[in-house]
Parts: C-alpha cells; structure tokens; sequence
C-alpha cells in the first residue's frame, strides 16, 4: 500500500523533472512548450482573477448535466433489453446503427435542432454517453447470473420486483463500468464542443482562445485542470460504485 502510495508521488514527480530538462536544455521552443513554472503561475493568476473558475464551473456543468440524462435514459432502456428479447429485437438494429456513428459526426444535427447554446453542447455528450450506459446495462443482465433469476422465478417474482431485487443488483456492476466510461466521454466531448461550437465560457473554450494567440503557459494551465478534473470524476465514480456495489465480485 505504502509502495502504491509513493509510485502516485513519485511518477508525476519524474514526469515534472523531464519537462523542465527539456526546457533548460531548449530542446523545445517554449512558444510551443511553457516551463512548469509558467504553466503553475497562470493558473494561480486565473484562479485569483475568477477566469478559471467561472470556466471549470461551466464544463462541470456540462458534463455532469449531460452524464446525468445519459444515465436516467440509458439505464432503463439498457435493462429492458437486456431483459425482455421483444424489446431488444425491435431496438437492436437501431442502437447498433447509432453506435457504429462517431458522435461527432452527429455536432451538425445538433446543432440543427438545439441550437449553439449549452442545450446542444450538453444533449451531444448526453448522446454519447447515453449509447455506453445503455450498452453496459443491457449486457449486465445477458451476462448476470442465471441462477439466481431462475430462483427467482420459481418463488413466482416478476414485475418490477424482479428488477428491483434481481436484475438491476445483477447488473449494477457493469452498469458502473459503463458510468466510469461515459462520464469520461461526457467530459472529452464538452471539451470539443466547447472549443469549436459557439461559447464564451469552458475550459475548451480557455485551451482553443489560448492556443490561437499562442499564449502556451494559459493552454497548457487549462489542459492540466482539465485531466485533473477527469482524474477526480472518475475517482468519485469509483467512490460511489464501492458502496453502492460492495458486493462486486462475491
């Protein structure tokens, strides 16, 4: 545990000692690769000015906007396919379809139908995050046990019972592998929607302004914030999914 502890210090540290070498030995312009020092003091400048927090603010929003319809939709549906081979046939070839689509081939569509404003931004991630709950969900019930539904349906369970105490348990694990996942996807197309579809706020919004002026040390700030935020969501995920599912893999 300590070994494990130390190797989460230390490889960040070694990454760090990497970066400035290559600074002092100019082996990158720093037009195109800010110091470490840079990169640090714009950050603690757009934290004291309220820029970067109005911007993580933003994004937060966003994606935990987007993450939260994904799952609200994604999850039923998921289970009733996974449950019920009626539903599954008529929505199979529908769902494989829109899952084989780049969802950012879909933007135009969006963009169509809800506009530029955060609607569109947070209905895309929604969509793309959407497909994998649904997914994982749906496979959660192929790929639970067995046994235990058949007990189930001799001691004559069915109905929303059967889902609340058999299929959805059965499930929730891979159902939050698909969480892990898609609030992953949620924040990376937040990101790029926020760089390239109209809007004043986000971090995407930050990394693309900054790199357009070449102002390196503010885009690389952004672009760190934004991996710490990813690193947090999914460490919360995992917080959540050890007490939810505390009986994973008995």
């Amino acid at each position: 545990m300590i070994a494990k502890k130390v190797y989460y210090i230390l490889v960040p540290i070694v990454l760090l000692i990497i970066w400035q070498m290559i600074i002092i030995l100019g082996l990158v312009s720093p037009l195109f690769l800010a110091s470490p020092h840079d990169v640090w003091i714009s950050f603690i400048e757009s934290l004291l000015d309220g820029t970067m927090l109005v911007d993580i603010s933003f994004t937060l929003y966003r994606v935990i906007s987007s993450f939260l319809i994904a799952a609200a939709i994604g999850v039923p549906l998921g289970l009733l396919m996974g449950y019920s081979k009626k539903v599954y046939t008529v929505l199979e070839f529908t769902v494989e379809f829109f899952r084989g689509i780049p969802t950012t081939a879909l933007f135009p569509l969006f963009l169509l139908i809800f506009g530029i404003g955060d609607q569109a931004k947070i209905a895309i991630a929604a969509w793309g995050a959407g497909l994998i709950i649904l997914i994982n969900s749906m496979y959660g019930v192929h790929l639970g046990k067995e046994l235990r539904v058949k007990v189930a349906k001799t001691m004559k369970v069915k109905g929303l019972t059967m889902f609340e105490k058999v299929i959805l348990p059965e499930a929730l694990p891979h159902i939050f592998s698909g969480f892990k996942v898609a609030i992953s996807i949620s924040l990376v197309i937040v990101i790029v929607t926020e760089m390239f579809i109209g809007t004043s706020t986000g971090l995407g919004k930050r990394i693309i302004d900054a790199q357009l002026v070449y102002q390196t040390p503010t885009m690389y700030a952004a672009i760190i914030t934004t991996g710490v935020i990813g690193y947090s969501l999914n460490k919360l995920m995992m917080f959540i999914e050890s007490r939810m599912v505390h009986w994973k893999g008995k």
